[in-house]
């Protein structure tokens, strides 16, 4: 959600901080700021609530320069979105700090600061750090030693970046729950939330560690871990490049990101499958004996993942004969789960940061899961780190909130997972080929199917108007019904619903009228006949339908009843993937034409890193 940005040099660091702060934008924010040391132990702040660009103009009217600086985008968590709650914040002779995430003693810490004097601007708890910090350098002296002192006593989950004025060559970083970096370069380095916003200073890296505490200077690098010892972590050089998020010639990255899944399926499959078979070592080293062994699986994930992973627990019992629950992770965290003997827990998560997912592969790790598999977009994330197993995705940076190509490629390497699981519970070498095959076919349909954007584009002019959305599946399609009705109201801001549509007539048809568009999945599959039975149900009540079909389904168009005709022989292992592309171009032309900010929609952000 919030971002970080920090540079410590030779050279003028505010074009950097504001370019990384740029770079962050897809995470979500309310407000922005930036400071630094211009020359003296003074610090020049400057904040503004909106978008980076808005704080652009602020530097434009107050221009600052220096050699030290950190910047911050705020996504309010405690106290509301305005200039005195954005960071950074400062406390007595120059502390500085940005910080992500929550900390849950705060108001204990504050109530105790305020017996000694302190007084606050902001109702932020990030305010709370820095005076905390402050409170701890009339003992220690050095800035370092004092945020190790603070770290300690807070609660919750955080990334932080401070920086003192009279100590102009150093930044430092401490985290816990949220994700925090350090770039390398050459006589300077830098601090972030996320690899993106240093890309354009430097491709190596050092991730830090739960519990570490960093400090930055431009030619020295000091980390300690939780318990206080001197620690080295290895440097890696990033695979992206500084460009990978970048619009190109779309309007927007969402629409370049839709776009970009036929490329990003193929990657996500390739080196993995060979002669037909897929390469269970593509898991880990140890997947292969995992996989033997499992007799229930256990998938766990938020939003656009969960959906992704409600597909796949369909495939893996019908194809795998394999007992499997999927759950939000937010729930799985607090229910007091009982954990049967051989279960594979299953984390699903673009960013590999979210909280609750986090949170639900720790306790896993806990409780006793036979293994924990990840499958994820960022190899450096916690997620990944973390498991003993991993898949990663592949789909490259995904800049727009509502996700796109990382929920398509979640989806393919979930195929490859039911692939590997069914290799050792009864799945015959026929029937395996016959599925890489279905998945190599993938990219060819998506793009197939992309071709309909014109048409859909036209649909969206009869969905904008609307106040509310219906979204019809059954069976494997009934949570890409869901994924549909959530991208519609995500940037669009319209109420929209999914039911499996057998429910229709447990409750939903009351809400069924003229005025509620009705927008169903229609694949050739064995549940088809139940499908139009469904559909029947709608036009006898009056509901206009949006039916995507496919063209041997036998759907015909009618007075009220729409029909976009997929791609021919779409399987059923195939068709959760290739019919989430409407759904996708549906929501994004209808925000277009409701004139909503489609990348950052309002109230939501890209990575949710508390709960």
């Amino acid at each position: 959600m919030c971002g970080i940005v920090g540079a410590v040099a030779g050279r003028d660091v505010v074009p950097i901080l504001i370019e990384g702060l740029k770079r962050l934008e897809y995470r979500g924010y309310d407000s922005a700021g930036i400071a630094v040391l211009n020359g003296s132990a003074e610090v020049a702040r400057l904040r503004a609530v909106g978008k980076v660009a808005k704080l652009s103009e602020v530097l434009l009217a107050t221009p600052t320069a220096g050699h030290l600086g950190i910047a911050h985008t705020r996504w309010a968590t405690h106290g509301v979105p305005n200039e005195r709650n954005a960071h950074p914040h400062i406390s007595r002779d120059g502390i500085v700090i940005v910080h992500n995430g929550i900390i849950e003693n705060h108001e204990e810490l504050r109530e105790d600061l305020t017996r000694l004097g302190y007084e606050f601007t902001s109702e932020t708890d990030t305010e709370v750090i820095a005076h905390r910090i402050h409170h701890h350098l009339a003992g220690y002296k050095d800035l370092f030693a004092a945020v190790r002192k603070t770290v300690a006593e807070l609660h919750g989950a955080y990334s932080l970046a401070v920086m003192w004025g009279q100590d102009p060559d150093c930044i430092v970083m401490a985290r816990a729950g949220c994700p925090a970096v350090i770039g390398i370069g050459k006589d300077e380095n830098f601090v972030a939330s996320d690899v993106a916003a240093l890309l354009p200073v430097t491709r190596r890296f050092i991730i830090l560690e739960e519990g570490d505490v960093a400090c930055i200077r431009r030619r020295r690098i000091q980390i300690v871990d939780s318990a206080g010892r001197a620690v080295e972590r290895r440097a890696y050089e990033s695979e992206l490049s500084a460009d990978a998020a970048e619009k190109g010639d779309y309007a927007h990255y969402m629409l370049k990101e839709i776009h970009e899944q036929p490329r990003a399926v193929a990657q996500t499959l390739a080196e993995r499958v060979a002669g037909g078979r897929l390469l269970a070592q593509a898991f880990g080293p140890a997947a292969m004996e995992v996989f033997r062994r499992a007799a229930s699986v256990h998938i766990v994930a938020c939003g656009t993942s969960y959906h992704a992973g409600v597909v796949a627990g369909y495939f893996i019992e019908q194809i795998c004969r394999m007992p499997c629950r999927v759950e939000i992770a937010s729930e799985f965290r607090y229910r007091e789960p009982v954990v049967p003997q051989n279960s594979l827990f299953v984390s699903i998560s673009q960013s590999g940061e979210t909280a609750d997912t986090l949170a639900a592969l720790r306790l896993a790790r806990k409780i006793g899961f036979l293994s924990t598999l990840a499958i994820c977009n960022v190899p450096e994330s916690s997620l990944v780190r973390e498991s003993e197993l991993v898949l990663l995705t592949r789909a490259g940076p995904e800049i727009g909130v509502a996700s796109t190509k990382a929920f398509t490629t979640q989806l393919a390497a979930l195929g490859m997972l039911v692939i590997a699981i069914g290799k050792h519970h009864g799945i015959e070498a026929e029937r395996e080929r016959g599925l890489v095959q279905r998945l190599l076919e993938l990219p060819h349909m998506i793009e197939q199917t992309l071709a309909l954007e014109p048409v859909i584009a036209k649909l969206a002019k009869e969905i904008a108007g609307k106040h509310h959305a219906m979204f019809l599946g059954r069976g494997a399609m009934f949570p890409i019904a869901m994924e549909g009705a959530l991208k519609l109201k995500e940037i669009s801001y319209i109420h929209a619903e999914a039911y499996a549509a057998g429910e229709l007539k447990h409750g939903p048809l009351a809400l069924v009228d003229a005025d509620m568009p009705v927008i169903a999945v229609a694949p050739n599959n064995d549940l088809l006949e139940k499908v139009k039975s469904n559909l029947q149900e709608v036009r006898a009540r009056g509901g206009m339908l949006y039916v995507f079909a496919d063209p041997e389904s036998g759907i015909e168009p009618s007075d009220g009843v729409q029909v976009f005709t997929m791609p021919r022989h779409v399987s059923y292992f195939q068709a959760p993937a290739v019919y989430t592309i409407p759904m996708q171009l549906l929501a994004y032309h209808t925000a277009l034409l409701k004139g909503t900010d489609v990348d950052q929609p309002r109230n939501l952000a890209k990575s949710v890193t508390v709960e």
